[in-house]
C-alpha cells in the first residue's frame, strides 16, 4: 500500500505550524516558494521560531507535492492564494483532498481603487470558492481556530475545526492533524466557518487598539460580544498579544504607522484588507456596520483611536448592527 503523504503550501507561521502537527502523524511535504526560505528550513530545520520535525520535508515544486501528496492544506496570504491554486491547479487529481487555512477573502478588483459603485459582491470570493472555480478539485475544505501559530509552535494544546460538506473530507483532516495535544472537530457549513475566520479579524485590530490604550477588560468583552462570531476564533484573536491582528491594532493606537506596523511585521495581518472588503459591503448593500467604519477612519482616513471610540459610544443603539443581511 503507497504511503500517505500529506502536503502543505506555504511557509508563514500558520503554515509552519500545521506542518508540524501533520508530521507528528505522517510525513509531510511542505513548498514555500520564496527560495531563500525553502532553503534556510531545508538546511537548518529551523524559521521564524519553529523547529521543523524530521518528517516535514521541503520540496522543489507544487508538481512534486500533489504527485505525492493526497491531502494537501495551502496556507498562503489571500492575495497570493488565487496565482497559487492556478499553478496548483493543472497538478491535482480527482482523488485529491484539499482544506485551506487562510483566513481572508478574494477580491476580483483593485481594492485600493474600488468603490462601491463599481464592484459586484459576486466579485469577492471565498478561498474555497476559488479552489472550485479555479481547479477541478471537489473534496475542498477549511480549517478555522482558535489557533495561534506561535502558542502551536510551543506544543500547547489546542483545536481546530474543519469544515466541509463531504464527511470524508472532515474525516481525514481530522485522522491526519488529531493528536494528544490537538483536538479537531467537524462542521458542515463551509460558507459559514470561513466567513467568521475572516471577519473576526477586524474585531481583532479593535481589541488590539482598546488595549494600547489602556482599557480593561469591561470594554474588551463589550467589542468581543458586538462581534461575537465564530467564538473560540474570535477571543483567541483578539485577547492575545501572539495575534498579529491584535498587535497592530494595539501598534496603532500607540502611535506607530501602519505602514511602520507591516513592515516590522513581516507576515500579512488578513484583518487589514477585511477592513478594505468589509467596507465597500457594507456600502455597498447600504447596513450599518459602525465598528468596521470607524476602524477603516482610524487605519485609512488619519482618526486617532480616541476619536473612534467616542463615535461608537455615542452611535444610536437602535442602528447598531454588526452582521450582515446578504
Amino acid at each position: 500500500m503507497r504511503e500517505k503523504i500529506a502536503g502543505v503550501i506555504g511557509a508563514g507561521s500558520f503554515g509552519s505550524a500545521i506542518a508540524n502537527l501533520l508530521a507528528e502523524n505522517m510525513r509531510v511535504f511542505l513548498y514555500e516558494r520564496n527560495k531563500n526560505v525553502a532553503e534556510q528550513i531545508r538546511t537548518t530545520k529551523q524559521y521564524r521560531g519553529h523547529t521543523f520535525h524530521e518528517r516535514v520535508h521541503v520540496v522543489e515544486s507544487l508538481q512534486e507535492l500533489a504527485d505525492n501528496c493526497y491531502i494537501i492544506f495551502p496556507v498562503v496570504p489571500s492575495q497570493f492564494f488565487k496565482n497559487m491554486i492556478q499553478d496548483l491547479s493543472p497538478f491535482l487529481r480527482p482523488d485529491h483532498i484539499v482544506i485551506h487555512a487562510t483566513k481572508g477573502l478574494h477580491t476580483e478588483f483593485d481594492l485600493e481603487t474600488a468603490t462601491p459603485a463599481s464592484i459586484s459582491l459576486k466579485q469577492i470570493k471565498t478561498m474555497s470558492e476559488l479552489i472550485r472555480e479555479e481547479t477541478g478539485a471537489v473534496r475542498i475544505g477549511c480549517l478555522a481556530g482558535p489557533n495561534l501559530s506561535a502558542e502551536l509552535a510551543e506544543h500547547q494544546p489546542a483545536a481546530t475545526v474543519i469544515a466541509s460538506r463531504f464527511d470524508e473530507v472532515i474525516r481525514e483532516g481530522q485522522s491526519c492533524l488529531r493528536s494528544e495535544r490537538f483536538q479537531v472537530y467537524g462542521n458542515k457549513d463551509l460558507l459559514g466557518i470561513e466567513l467568521t475566520g475572516v471577519l473576526k479579524n477586524y474585531v481583532a485590530l479593535a481589541s488590539g487598539a482598546l488595549s494600547g490604550l489602556g482599557y480593561g477588560e469591561n470594554a474588551r468583552a463589550m467589542l468581543i460580544t458586538r462581534g461575537m462570531a465564530g467564538i473560540g476564533d474570535l477571543i483567541a484573536t483578539c485577547s492575545s498579544p501572539k495575534s498579529r491582528n491584535y498587535t497592530v491594532g494595539y501598534r496603532i493606537a500607540k502611535g506607530e504607522s501602519l505602514q511602520e506596523i507591516l513592515e516590522s511585521l513581516g507576515e500579512v495581518a488578513e484583518g487589514i484588507r477585511t477592513l478594505k472588503i468589509g467596507k465597500l459591503i457594507v456600502e455597498k448593500v447600504n447596513q450599518p456596520a459602525p465598528l468596521l467604519q470607524a476602524l477603516n477612519k482610524v487605519f485609512f482616513e488619519n482618526w486617532d483611536v480616541a476619536r473612534a471610540i467616542k463615535f461608537l459610544m455615542r452611535y444610536p443603539v437602535q442602528n447598531d448592527a454588526e452582521y450582515l443581511e446578504l
